[in-house]
């Protein structure tokens, strides 16, 4: 589709936005070695070749790069060509952000850490050179410890990386397998590692509710986890999503009250470790709040470029949301013609309530009611019938400044959520 004049987006409108959220810029990278039979992000696997293009490590022990013997060769990955399109998609969205300062940066995909060292710098000395970064940008990279290789991690921090996020999921060989991952525990544990060398701060991903899991499974997840000492970990609920290969041949995974137990036990866990949760699915020390993530939660803007990315933009009259082409190669095609959107639609009145109300409810403290006028442009009304009710059902509590989940609240966050829907 056309990208529409900036002029479009400055026209008169139904809201009336007294200033703009902060900004953050999101950079998709697709590929991965190996779909995981749970995903449905926009990921896709790099098609086999005759010889290996992307230098992977060897685990501990000396077997195969992939941790599978006999894996066979992974393709090429056309990294100059797709950083040259996610420079001229960048460069065609400039006149929606100009002047504006970027506050955080995340580079997530698909698999990030199967680029080279070489091609994130040149990506970051790309994004620095037409952009205003705030000093202490937040600058995220998300790494799967079967890409892993020893100083690959710190050659990232040279480039400009100041936060790694670590696609652990599980330190259980048995769970790693079931999960389709392409590394194992030893892999793991030398990743987090070598990120904590290298890394003032960085994120753990761990699953549970996994196949097969039991309580003390995933108490012993949790104590190798906590052990390491991350200074952030990201706990995630494992969900059978639709179009994923687990929609088609569902797995066995624990019964609700269990799952339960579960998260129970790793609120518990993470308190004695100092790791204190702030958001549904986030725990951290602290000082080591993911930015770039509360942005979201808070309903700040973002810049969204590569393939199949979203965008969430503010103006003075309007939000709106964008995305671009899923497919790597069309979307290489397109960027390059400064042609990468697909979707360009402004946030409707009535849905707006629904959206801020569906990512501040994530947060443990809340949002102040001030903020929700500020960032939507619409009035406190437009959200009373669903504060009255949630705080009758003993979803929330509030005063005339704040409003926050209460422990019923964070346990039934749909039915909360669900309460402001239009």
């Amino acid at each position: 589709m056309t990208r529409q004049d900036i002029q479009h987006y400055m026209r008169p409108g139904t809201l009336q936005l007294k200033s703009l959220p902060p900004l953050s810029l999101y950079v998709h990278l697709p590929w991965c070695i190996k779909k995981c039979p749970y995903c449905d992000f926009n990921s896709h696997e790099l098609a086999p070749t005759v010889a290996h293009h992307v230098s992977l490590p060897a685990p501990r022990g000396g077997a195969s790069g992939l941790g599978r013997p006999g894996a066979g060769a992974i393709g090429e990955l056309p990294e100059q060509r797709y950083i040259d399109a996610l420079v001229a998609d960048l460069e065609a969205s400039l006149p929606l952000i100009w002047g504006r300062t970027v506050h955080s940066i995340f580079i997530g995909g698909g698999t990030p850490s199967l680029f080279s060292p070489q091609a994130i710098d040149r990506l970051l000395a790309d994004i620095r050179a037409r952009l205003k970064l705030n000093a202490d940008c937040e600058v995220t990279l998300e790494a799967n410890p079967g890409t892993f290789e020893k100083d690959r991690f710190k050659a990232f921090r040279s480039a400009g990386v100041n936060r790694l996020s670590i696609g652990v999921q599980s330190f259980n060989d048995q769970h790693l397998k079931a999960l389709g991952r392409v590394h194992d525990r030893a892999q793991a544990l030398a990743a987090v590692e070598e990120a904590a060398h290298a890394f003032d701060t960085f994120n753990l991903d761990i699953m549970y509710a996994l196949p097969g899991q039991t309580l003390q499974d995933l108490e012993q997840d949790m104590q190798t986890a906590l052990s390491l000492q991350p200074p952030h970990i990201s706990i995630y609920h494992l969900t059978i999503e639709p179009n994923t290969y687990f929609a088609k041949f569902p797995p066995v995974i624990p019964e609700e009250d269990m799952a339960y137990d579960m998260l129970d036990k790793i609120t518990e866990m993470t308190e004695a470790a100092g790791l204190g949760r702030y958001e549904v699915s986030a725990y951290a020390k602290p000082g080591h709040r993911c930015f770039h993530n509360t942005n979201y939660w808070q309903f700040g803007d973002y810049l969204g470029i590569g393939a199949g990315a979203h965008s969430k933009l503010s103006f003075a009259h309007r939000v709106v949301r964008q995305v671009r082409v899923r497919e790597p190669k069309l979307y290489m095609e397109k960027a390059l013609i400064g042609d990468a959107v697909t979707t360009d639609a402004e946030v409707s009145r009535a849905d707006l309530p629904f959206e801020f109300m569906l990512n501040a409810l994530r947060l443990k403290d809340g949002f102040k009611l001030q903020d929700f006028a500020e960032k939507t442009g619409l009035p406190l009304t437009s959200i009373a019938k669903g504060l009255d009710e949630a705080e009758r059902k003993g979803l929330i509590e509030r005063d005339f400044v704040n409003v926050k989940p209460t422990v019923r609240g964070f346990d039934f966050l749909n039915d909360l959520q669900q309460l402001f829907l239009a």
